[in-house]
């Protein structure tokens, strides 16, 4: 049997499953993410010659496949989302931006020294590597189709897609902060890095997201030339122009291309906001997550199997379910106290900060960049870990937890009509 050939016929066959589990599986108590996840461990348990998934021995393929994935989730996501940006609709927002962030960052950072012994550098990384929110992983509690509605939006589902959509890119200065302490020591590296990987590169993925989606949206719909007005012609791949286009220039001025990437997205879906169109580029991207998804998580479920947790000590395991049980649900309750999801949404929101792709390729960019004092092994176990962890709790709750808040949400809305 052909290696290769193995591979060509199993990847086809996890394409056609990834369209067909969400018809399968939907409302039901058990994600697709879960269904790849087990279905790459089995398929790496059976003695048919598979190639080892080693993201150690082949980080800088994992970097960029990771990094494509993400980068199509983001577009994604800023494509459906339907509320306008602004400092109260996206209230919920920012709350989880400028607090949830940032406390689980601390909250990891202080576990991984305290209770794992690693050096701060390492800690900080584990951290910012687990800091990213990532609902692509668990559909029932991110944003679907575009609606022509503003308010068609519910608020846990709008602040966990949005938060998904800003926190993957702002993730990178603490992921720069680990690696600058990892290689420089001291603090004296804490000013540039102020002025640089927060400052600058945070606005330059604002300006140009903003300058790059309008442009094209401009294009799409409203150009002289009927040969650009591309929303006429109906192609989907657009977006996928669009998402490289966007980070390929942000990333040239050294900015952050996933930043740019969910502002751009965002701003071609203000240019037109109730048009069809929209629906056609988010379609076309939304079935490339989906494929890659697939792909990624069967290879982690092969990474399992295949002994890549050896490394991982009951230290480690604890790390990362203080993460998932305590570390995000308590940063993300105190970062919404007084903000405009009720109890119920509130508790929904802060315990499903799901960990993904994401978490994968900041570790595999970082461990490109420095050496950290902590076996790579051990950090890819870590964080592989938590991301199984998240993957089996939240893919099985969510959908009844998002069932039993829509339900709810019915009879409240019924009873205020009667």
């Amino acid at each position: 049997m052909s290696t290769p050939d193995l591979v060509l016929a199993l990847g086809g066959a996890a394409a056609l499953l990834a369209a067909v589990l969400p018809g399968l599986l939907a409302r039901r108590a058990f994600s697709p993410p879960l269904v790849y996840l087990l279905g790459g461990m089995g398929l790496y348990l059976l003695p048919i010659g598979l190639p080892e998934p080693d993201p150690v021995a082949h980080r800088a393929a994992v970097e960029h496949v990771t990094e494509i994935c993400v980068l199509v989730s983001l577009m994604g996501a800023g494509l459906a989302l339907n509320r306008r940006i602004g400092l109260r609709s996206w209230s919920t927002t920012w709350r989880l931006l400028g607090w949830a962030m940032p406390l689980t960052v601390a909250g990891v950072t202080a576990a991984a020294t305290g209770v794992l012994g690693w050096p701060v550098a390492a800690a900080l990384l584990l951290g910012a590597v687990l800091a990213p929110t990532d609902p692509v992983l668990a559909s029932d509690v991110s944003v679907g189709e575009p609606a022509d509605a503003e308010n068609a939006d519910d608020e846990v589902r709008f602040a966990l897609t949005s938060e998904a959509g800003l926190n993957d890119g702002l993730a990178f200065p603490f992921v720069y902060a680990a690696i600058a302490l990892a290689t420089a020591g001291g603090l004296g590296w804490t000013g540039e890095w102020a002025m640089t990987d927060v400052l600058y590169r945070i606005v330059a993925g604002v300006v140009c997201g903003l300058l790059i989606g309008r442009l094209l949206g401009r294009l799409f719909f409203h150009s002289p030339a009927e040969e650009l007005r591309l929303a006429e012609r109906r192609d989907g791949f657009v977006a996928l122009g669009a998402t490289l286009l966007a980070y390929g220039v942000t990333e040239l001025v050294s900015g952050y291309g996933f930043i740019a990437v969910f502002v751009a997205a965002c701003a071609i879906r203000r240019v037109e906001h109730g048009h069809g169109y929209n629906n056609v580029l988010h379609g076309f991207v939304e079935q490339l997550e989906r494929l890659f998804t697939s792909w990624l998580l069967l290879l982690l479920g092969g990474f399992v199997a295949a002994g890549g947790l050896a490394p991982l000590t009951w230290r480690g395991a604890l790390v990362g379910a203080l993460l998932i049980l305590v570390i995000r649900p308590l940063a993300g309750w105190l970062s919404q106290v007084r903000g405009p999801a009720g109890p119920r949404e509130r508790r929904v929101i802060s315990l499903f900060g799901i960990r993904g792709v994401g978490s994968l390729f900041y570790l595999a960019y970082a461990l490109g960049h420095a050496d950290f004092g902590v076996p790579p092994e051990e950090l890819w176990a870590v964080t592989a870990f938590t991301v199984v962890l998240s993957v089996v709790l939240h893919g099985i709750t969510a959908t009844p937890a998002m069932t039993r808040l829509d339900a709810l949400r019915e009879r409240l809305t019924s009873g205020a009509r009667g």
